[in-house]
């Protein structure tokens, strides 16, 4: 679709998506990832329910988890319903406003999961290096600030990397090789010179990717001085098992987002982008609860409370 108001004579994209496939490749496509996304929000949804209904689940740790449970959801609903879409019907157009909007609220969402993370590894250094003050150090009021800052951060971050890829007039080929709007690949599709945006989207991912990171590993440092060195060991179990699932939800997010913000674009292509996509769209959000919560004790224990209410509420109806 060709306009050439405003200087850009791009008014919509073609997501390609995997349209190149054969008819049985998608319907296999579209049965799969409608059953990791029902997973996905099931799972998070579940972990927002028991940790806002569970008393036994009011502290730091489970706040932070159920904030994180809520942009997986988000993420997983920005991006999957309409490659759902897609793969179903054969028009694959979106316009250029709707592009921008999803384009934001990845960013937004992406931004926010990267730094609740580092803020989650700050809780578990101060819960295991300072447990006398953990409770005052790690307060309520401190909690919200924490996941105020998050959010604040992404929502912010989103307007300026929305406006370096979408500044500049459109006048290219308007087909993106993926399944959604990602902003490497629509600035490649712009009029003028890529290079200053890319610039300033590596440098952006370099800050929003690593100052966690350092964050991360500052904290994590401590934390294992302290239990290899003070922790007896039959307690060295419960704490590891902890801190293993945060850096193993850690390293499935950021490797993928590392790979598709700060990797030359000449090292990617539609089979490697797509790949990295999904496992960072769909893949991480469906197995943060099961490697961060279904593995805790505390949460298999309210999980199994809950549905005991749940028997219990249907038997009475009846």
């Amino acid at each position: 679709m060709m306009d050439f108001r405003n200087g850009s004579t791009v008014t919509a994209f073609i997501l390609v998506g995997f349209e190149q496939s054969s008819p049985s490749t998608q319907a296999l496509f579209f049965a799969l990832f409608l059953v990791l996304y029902s997973l996905a929000m099931a799972m998070n949804s579940l972990i927002i329910f028991i940790t806002w209904t569970d008393p036994r689940l009011n502290s730091p740790m489970y706040f932070f988890l159920c904030h994180l449970s809520f942009l997986d959801v988000c993420f997983i609903t920005t991006t999957i319903p309409q490659m759902l879409i897609h793969l179903v019907v054969k028009n694959h157009t979106v316009s250029f406003t709707s592009c921008m909007t999803q384009m934001y609220l990845v960013f937004c969402v992406g931004v926010a999961e990267c730094i609740l993370l580092a803020f989650m590894a700050y809780d578990r250094y101060v819960a295991i290096c300072h447990p006398l003050s953990y409770a005052q150090i790690m307060s309520q009021q401190v909690c919200v600030r924490l996941v105020g800052t998050a959010w604040f951060f992404g929502l912010i971050n989103g307007i300026l990397l929305d406006y370096m890829t979408f500044h500049g007039p459109f006048c290219r080929d308007n087909h993106i090789e993926n399944f959604f709007c990602e902003a490497p690949i629509v600035i490649t599709l712009s009029c003028g010179d890529p290079q200053f945006s890319m610039k300033v989207i590596f440098a952006d991912a370099i800050v929003v990717l690593l100052s966690p990171m350092v964050l991360i590993v500052i904290s994590y440092v401590p934390i294992l001085t302290s239990i290899l060195g003070r922790a007896p060991s039959s307690s060295r179990g419960k704490t590891f098992s902890t801190c293993t699932s945060h850096l193993t939800v850690v390293v499935f997010f950021y490797t993928s987002a590392m790979f598709s913000y700060m990797n030359p674009r000449s090292t990617h292509g539609p089979d490697k982008d797509k790949p990295f996509s999904l496992f960072y769209t769909i893949i991480t959000p469906m197995c943060n609860p099961i490697i961060y919560s279904f593995r805790n004790k505390e949460m298999k224990g309210a999980m199994v409370r809950a549905l005991g209410r749940t028997s219990l509420a249907q038997a009475v109806s009846v």
